[in-house]
């Protein structure tokens, strides 16, 4: 199948929309070089006219993710500048939804890929518009984080809980009984998306209002 010739020309495009399609159906995991060229009929040499290594790969299905959020967010026209940005935040975490394995790559990504500045400078110019100063909107930006991509950034995801000895876990509960309480009484609903061991829509929706209530009261 490989070496059977592709009847549409390769591109940069082609070759990653494929490797996202992988991702999404598989998970990274499945994302190799010879996967890719197989589902595209062409040799896995070619792919690297395009993408001369395996990390140009994953920065490029990040940029066509992310690509994908800015075609999107651009296109939110809502009331005051709380709906918007708060339309704007949950549009990007329902194409991060479609894509759940974007947010765990991109933090590991090392620069920001340039599609990205012109939505960030577009935040930024709502919260002037309404009035913030430069100031304020820079720490809001901060404040937000990664949920204007759509996500909540976890500082860590414990391992696997049915994996870990009974004992342990007895041993955690007594050594930690507020944290353990918190957990367990933490359980996210089946019908309850999540990106994240930590970010369920309840959470990153509970949080984006918080401080966006809590920058409707500087703004004041």
């Amino acid at each position: 199948m490989a070496a059977k010739a592709s009847r549409t020309p390769l591109s940069r495009e082609r070759v990653l929309g494929a490797a996202v399609a992988i991702a999404d159906a598989e998970g990274l995991k499945a994302l190799t070089m010879r996967r890719l060229a197989a589902d595209l009929e062409v040799e896995a040499m070619s792919l690297y006219y395009h993408l001369p290594a395996k990390e140009a790969l994953l920065d490029g299905v990040v940029e066509t993710v992310l690509a994908e959020i800015c075609v999107a967010v651009a296109g939110v026209e809502a009331g005051d500048w709380r709906e918007r940005l708060r339309e704007q935040f949950l549009t990007a975490r329902r194409i991060m939804l479609r894509h759940p394995w974007a947010p765990g790559l991109l933090t590991t990504r090392s620069a920001v890929p340039p599609v990205v500045y012109a939505y960030y400078d577009s935040i930024v110019g709502t919260l002037v518009g309404a009035g913030f100063s430069y100031r304020l909107a820079h720490r809001a930006l901060h404040a937000f984080g990664s949920m204007t991509l759509g996500f909540a950034q976890e500082i860590f995801a414990p391992g696997d809980a049915e994996a870990e000895e009974e004992e342990d876990l007895a041993a955690m509960a007594e050594a930690m009984p507020h944290l353990t309480a918190m957990l367990a009484s933490e359980i996210h609903a089946a019908d309850d998306p999540t990106l994240g061991w930590c970010d369920s829509q309840v959470e990153f929706e509970f949080t984006l209002d918080l401080l966006l209530d809590g920058l409707e009261r500087l703004r004041g």
